[in-house]
C-alpha cells in the first residue's frame, strides 16, 4: 500500500479548516469527488470522518489537529464531547490512549444492560457496578436496577478518571 508523508503545509494547501466548526473543505479540485469548496471526506462505519490522499485514509480529526497546530498529534486525538463528527479544535485534545479510554461515553456493544459500569450478577440477582482504577477492579456495590448501578459507576468515573468529561 502506498504511503503519504503529509505535512501541515501540504494539508493547508489542499484543505481549508474552520476551527470553530471543525469542517474541512477542499481548497482544490480532487476528482472524482473532491470539488474545491466542498466538504472533504466521508463518514466511516465507526462514526469518524476519513479523508483519503493518494489511496491512504486519514482521520479528519487528526488532519484538523495537524492543520491547526502544525504538528501531528503525539498520541490519540480525543473528542471531548464524545461526538466523532465534532472536529472543532476546542473539542479536540491530544491525550494518551489511557485518557482517551477514560472518556468513553457508551457501553460496549456486548453489554447486557446497555449501560456503562452495570452488569448483572445472577448469583445475587442484582446489578453490580465496577470500575477499573490504577489497574485494579473496584467493586462499587450491587443494586436493584441497572440504572442505579450505572449512576454509581458514572459518579465514580467522574471522581477517579482524570480524562472523563461526562
Amino acid at each position: 500500500m502506498a504511503t503519504v508523508n503529509l505535512t501541515a503545509q501540504t494539508v493547508r494547501e489542499l484543505l481549508d479548516y474552520a476551527p470553530e466548526t471543525g469542517v474541512l473543505k477542499w481548497r482544490v479540485n480532487r476528482p472524482p469527488r473532491g470539488i474545491a469548496g466542498s466538504v472533504a471526506g466521508c463518514v466511516m462505519r465507526n462514526g469518524y470522518i476519513a479523508i483519503s490522499f493518494h489511496g491512504v485514509r486519514f482521520y479528519a480529526h487528526r488532519l484538523a489537529w495537524l492543520h491547526h497546530t502544525g504538528e501531528w498529534p503525539m498520541n490519540h486525538i480525543d473528542h471531548i464531547d464524545g461526538n466523532p463528527l465534532n472536529n472543532a479544535i476546542a473539542n479536540l485534545r491530544d491525550v494518551s490512549p489511557k485518557t482517551n479510554m477514560q472518556n468513553l461515553r457508551r457501553a460496549m456493544a456486548s453489554s447486557a444492560s446497555g449501560l456503562m459500569g452495570a452488569s448483572f450478577d445472577p448469583k445475587k440477582g442484582k446489578w453490580a457496578a465496577c470500575i477499573k482504577y490504577l489497574g485494579k477492579t473496584l467493586h462499587l456495590g450491587r443494586f436493584d436496577t441497572a440504572e442505579e448501578a450505572h449512576a454509581v459507576y458514572i459518579a465514580a468515573k467522574r471522581r477517579l478518571h482524570a480524562g472523563c468529561t461526562i
